[in-house]
């Protein structure tokens, strides 16, 4: 839902203004909702609009920002046609805005190419809103050799609206110690393609799902959205992995990140607010500077992800259930935050081709990116997110 309000120096005809300013909008061709210049429900809306009709309106609109502010994460959108002098109007007011420090933006051009930046702002603000209700758990420490991957938990609050809570890894294997073992619930959660699997990993399925079931106790415990584990805990304690357990959570709309790296998680939170799927979390395995081709991989992947997958052992330990998924070639991004969201890495590429190399994590996809330098002079950590299509520019227009 868009909702657009209005700046109106009462100088000017308003049985002339109305007309003028239904025929602008009339030829956007927006679907909306007129609100006027009562600002009291600013904020509610996916997008509001704020329609600067006249010039003269900069002293109506420097009362206002107080509220604004406190109503809206958003940057302040400026939609002017430019006539009456409005434009110069609203160049007054997105100064005055960037000298308080608050972003904003104005919306002027033909009508086509206002259509088109109102619907990428749209989809922005729906994203934002999306991050800014996510509360995710980081359930025992990032893994000991995440020594660049940490996290800033008051710039994420600020930046994003994400809530982290930590949960300490007792608490998991706890739940797991009580979750008793269900064969039928676990060959009906890994569903057919287990029948194929090989023996050993069959025999580690019951173990698997345990893990997937006492997680999903802990999200509801404490009402979380996602998180990131620190899986490789599970090899020693409980002898099995979360791979099945992080794939699975991943597909069912929720946020399952590896090895308790909180801006991997980040990052998969963007990507999924922009997407709808989580990405897959990955290592850059080789790199070949000349071709621009990356091998990413790694044990576990979202299985809506997937065109096709089958269970593996986990790849560094050979025990537990790994997944070897299949995604479909085409157009691809990169994406990795920071953790204090300073910094962010986004490239779009192609997916050339998968494949199954036995000295590698189990799912492994061959990507070709233009420039790869960055992953030899200045990377941002080890695991990247894979997400399928384009969206660099609606994740850059979402982090600003």
């Amino acid at each position: 839902m868009i909702s657009v309000y209005t700046l109106t120096s009462s100088l000017h005809d308003q049985q002339v203004l109305d007309e003028s300013s239904r025929k602008f909008l009339s030829s956007i061709g927006f679907d909306y909702t007129m609100k006027g210049e009562d600002f009291s429900t600013y904020g509610q809306s996916d997008l509001d609009l704020i329609f600067v009709r006249t010039g003269g309106t900069e002293g109506l609109f420097k009362p206002l920002l107080p509220q604004i502010q406190r109503a809206s994460r958003q940057p302040v959108y400026l939609l002017t046609s430019g006539m009456s002098n409005s434009l110069a109007a609203s160049m007054e007011i997105l100064s005055y805005l960037r000298s308080k420090g608050f972003p904003g933006e104005i919306i002027h051009g033909s009508p086509s190419f206002i259509a088109s930046r109102i619907r990428t702002l749209e989809a922005t603000e729906i994203a934002r809103k999306r991050l800014a209700s996510l509360r995710l758990g980081v359930i025992g420490a990032p893994s000991d050799w995440l020594i660049a991957s940490k996290a800033d938990y008051a710039a994420v609050r600020t930046k994003l609206g994400i809530e982290l809570v930590d949960i300490p890894m007792t608490e998991l294997l706890g739940e797991i110690a009580t979750v008793p073992h269900d064969d039928q619930a676990a060959r009906i959660a890994f569903g057919t393609e287990l029948f194929s699997a090989a023996p050993k990993v069959q025999g580690a399925a019951t173990g698997a799902y345990r893990i997937y079931d006492s997680l999903k106790r802990v999200m509801a415990r404490h009402n979380l959205d996602g998180f990131t584990l620190r899986c490789f805990d599970l090899l020693t304690t409980v002898r099995n992995t979360g791979c099945f357990a992080l794939a699975k959570i991943n597909s069912q709309g929720f946020l399952a990140g590896c090895e308790g790296d909180v801006p991997a998680l980040l990052s998969m939170a963007i990507g999924r607010a922009v997407t709808g799927v989580s990405g897959f979390q990955a290592n850059p395995s080789s790199i070949n500077p000349e071709t621009g081709e990356v091998i990413f991989a790694h044990c576990t992947i979202p299985l809506d992800m997937v065109t096709r997958y089958t269970y593996d052992t986990h790849f560094e330990s050979g025990i537990g259930v790994g997944i070897r998924g299949h995604l479909r070639e085409g157009e691809v991004t990169v994406l990795k935050v920071s953790g204090d969201l300073s910094r962010c890495f986004v490239a779009e590429g192609t997916l050339l081709r998968n494949q199954s190399d036995p000295n590698l994590c189990r799912t492994q996809v061959v990507i070709h990116l233009d420039d790869t330098g960055y992953f030899l002079t200045d990377p941002i950590g080890n695991h990247h997110i894979i997400l399928p299509g384009h969206v660099a520019s609606s994740i850059k227009a979402l982090l600003g």
